[in-house]
């Protein structure tokens, strides 16, 4: 979600006390298309305590790898600045408010208690840059999508789970640890427009247009991962569905195809759902 630029100060140069110059905006008074200051805090509050939950879901369903990856959030405004994980804690550890703020280059922009790694905001910050419904950026080394990242063929459409991905899964070729600035260029280019990357022998991406998405995407890739694996792990041929169908499911889930129903409220009720699971085993998230 985007909003706009924080409201400016008041002009000086009133006429008289209480007059106010043609043009001027009032003291206390917001310009249309402002947000003021109280709303601006209440909005990176929300975005805190949602970015937390995903922290604490991610490591819930144990997609985790110790202090490592990140999930990175945009905030709104002119500043390009972003919310990440203090380096060095578990995920189970992060909290709303000791979440750091960051510039696009990985550095804090207020005090903190807490490191950043700058290093490894490279990925998250080339995709941020270049892709503005990127407002969240989900990274994961799991043990079955680092599998699926080792494989030549990739993510196959062996279930409805992986269908969801079927053509909109980017691949990026694995150059070594992503430290490098001149990475950035082939990251963009290898996620194109797609809502997922899978990183060869490296991992796994997602991005949404707010951390819920970019979590719930996850949680299915990372699903469809699994199934993949242990339906190798049988031994029997696959059964592979034809591309058009593998296609129309993709839009189906996606709520771009013609269907007799449809499930308009379906994630916006697991999110909810994801929500109170955390306010019962792990409310501390919002501190």
């Amino acid at each position: 979600m985007t909003a706009a630029p924080t409201a400016g100060a008041v002009p000086a140069g009133a006429v008289s006390a209480g007059a106010v110059p043609a043009g001027a905006v009032p003291a206390g008074a917001v310009p249309a298309g402002a947000v003021s200051a109280e709303a601006a805090a209440a909005e990176e509050l929300r975005l805190r305590r949602e970015l937390a939950a995903v922290y604490r879901l991610v490591a819930h369903f144990r997609m985790t790898d110790l202090i490592f990856t990140h999930i990175s959030q945009r905030l709104p405004g002119p500043e390009h600045h972003f919310l990440i994980n203090p380096y060095g804690l578990l995920f189970e550890e992060i909290t709303a408010s000791n979440l750091v703020k960051i510039d696009l280059d990985g550095n804090a922009v207020e005090p903190s208690p807490y490191p950043v790694n700058p290093a490894g905001f490279v990925i998250h910050s080339a995709i941020h840059a270049a892709r503005p419904d990127a407002h969240c950026v989900l990274h994961t080394h799991t043990k079955a999508g680092c599998a699926v990242a080792a494989q030549q063929g990739g993510l196959l459409p062996l279930n409805q789970m992986s269908m969801e991905f079927h053509n909109r899964v980017g691949y990026h070729d694995y150059e070594g640890v992503a430290l490098n600035l001149d990475e950035q260029a082939r990251l963009v280019a290898d996620i194109g427009t797609h809502p997922a990357l899978i990183l060869r022998n490296h991992g796994l991406l997602t991005v949404g247009g707010s951390a819920a998405q970019a979590f719930l995407r996850m949680y299915y890739l990372e699903k469809a991962c699994e199934i993949q694996v242990t339906a190798q792990a049988g031994g029997a041929a696959l059964v592979v569905p034809p591309d058009e169908v593998c296609e129309y499911t993709a839009r189906q889930l996606a709520g771009e195809a013609d269907a007799d129903f449809q499930d308009d409220d379906a994630y916006d009720l697991a999110w909810a759902a994801m929500l109170r699971l955390l306010d019962r085993i792990a409310p501390d998230y919002k501190d």
